[in-house]
């Protein structure tokens, strides 16, 4: 029998989980760096996490037997912005049954129908930006690919309901220091800052209810092409309908998931494409050329070398033999993102920025973690991707971006995504004149 846990840094827990709160990328690249392949780290409410860097530690996570590698049991965290019955929250046969009841909107076909309405979205942000002066470009993303949400998923198109929506969601939606992910004791929720999270919360819930409620007696509901439209006529193998909670918790999840990760990943994008001016040339070449392969290239070597999540999470319910240990239950696997990203060992020269690693090949799954892997792998994969590369094209069709000598930008945790801690600064040299422009097709 192996020995127990792997070896970790011997802080006390609240110090390690200061440090990885604080600055992750610097402290779990220390360990691995200390420790090797596996690790253990402890983290005051979240438990015993096991750190897992070799691809075939990772592969055995990922695609191990879904009742023994619960991902819904190591979100538990994320429960109170999420809700119960999110996808992410759910193991086993509840996960295989929602996940079931969701994949038809979120297919290609489902996704290539919305491809007009984020050009168009696009275009009408990309109007509002600055010439000549810097500016943060995640924010604009953030509003950017929210709309996408309002519009494509949730199928808003009146502009009062819009207006409320914007309003009130990113209120419930704000990420900030990874600390809001743990609960504070009861007594404090009815007071300050506990207190106005849960008044934006049920403000929120309300609207989007609201939107469920109009969704189930709209009359067109069967021409719909939305992703709530979907959900809401979507049946399980019983021939039953999702709940008004399960769709609610759905929507949240879509929102948080499929808003501020994509946001993230084009700000990161923007962010490696102007301190590479030849890089950031072909890619304006691509845009306008309708080069497709290599937008894609860009978008993938984008989220390899700057993953928006860290890490995924599976609490095991019983213990595992890995790497030379035996895992006792209870212990959460953190296969890192990162670390595989940056390994040298399968990316030459893993800091720098190469799209051509992916130029016309598809990435080995093991090597190439964005979304996760396995049965659980981001049911909006493709969504977000289709996303990225629609507006990368179509921001690049009509501004020309100034390249910068500025250093790189470090990374700051909001909650679990890894985002610029500048905001992505950039600079628009000019805008391109619509004659210029190649059509989208």
């Amino acid at each position: 029998m192996g020995r127990a846990l792997p070896p970790g840094p011997p802080l006390p827990a609240p110090l390690q989980a200061g440090l990885i709160w604080l600055d992750p990328i610097r402290f779990v690249r220390a360990c691995h760096r200390r420790y090797g392949d596996l690790f253990t780290i402890r983290v005051p409410g979240i438990g015993t996490l096991v750190y897992l860097a070799d691809p075939d530690d990772v592969k055995t996570a990922a695609r191990g037997d879904p009742t023994i590698f619960h991902a819904g049991e190591a979100a538990v965290p994320l429960t109170q912005i999420l809700g119960t019955r999110s996808l992410l929250r759910l193991d086993e046969d509840e996960h295989r049954r929602s996940r079931a009841m969701m994949l038809p909107a979120f297919h290609g076909d489902s996704v290539r129908r919305q491809v007009a309405e984020m050009v168009a979205i696009t275009a009408e942000e990309v109007a509002q930006w600055p010439v000549g002066e810097p500016f943060a470009v995640h924010p604009r993303m953030q509003r950017l690919t929210f709309e996408v949400i309002l519009r494509t998923v949730i199928g808003v198109r009146e502009e009062s309901r819009l207006a409320a929506l914007r309003a009130a969601l990113p209120l419930m939606l704000e990420t900030g220091s990874p600390l809001k992910l743990i609960p504070p004791p009861r007594v404090l929720l009815r007071f300050g800052l506990w207190r106005r999270r849960a008044q934006h919360r049920a403000a929120a819930l309300a609207l989007l209810t609201d939107e469920i409620t109009r969704c189930r007696a709209d009359p067109q509901l069967a021409q719909r092409t939305d992703a709530l439209a979907m959900l809401v006529r979507s049946v399980d193998d019983a021939g039953t309908l999702m709940t008004d909670d399960e769709l609610l918790d759905q929507l949240v999840t879509l929102l948080l998931a499929g808003h501020e990760t994509t946001a993230t990943a084009l700000s990161w994008a923007f962010e490696r494409l102007v301190r590479h001016p030849a890089l950031l040339r072909r890619t304006a070449e691509a845009a306008a050329d309708g080069d497709d392969a290599w937008l894609t290239a860009v978008c993938k070597e984008s989220l390899r070398v700057r993953p928006v999540i860290f890490e995924f999470g599976r609490t095991l319910t019983a213990p595992v033999q890995l790497g030379g240990y035996q895992l006792p239950a209870g212990v959460m696997l953190a296969p890192s993102i990162n670390l595989v990203h940056h390994s040298s060992r399968h990316y030459p020269d893993p800091e720098e920025f190469r799209p051509q690693r992916f130029l016309d090949q598809r990435p080995d799954p093991a090597l190439w973690l964005p979304f996760g892997g396995g049965v659980r792998r981001c049911l909006g994969a493709t969504f977000a991707q289709v996303e990225m590369r629609t507006v990368l094209r179509e921001v690049l069709r009509r501004v020309e971006l100034s390249p910068t000598t500025a250093p790189d930008e470090p990374v700051r945790p909001r909650l679990v995504i890894m985002a610029p801690r500048q905001g992505a600064m950039v600079t628009v040299r000019r805008r391109i004149p619509a004659a210029d422009r190649v059509p989208t097709a």
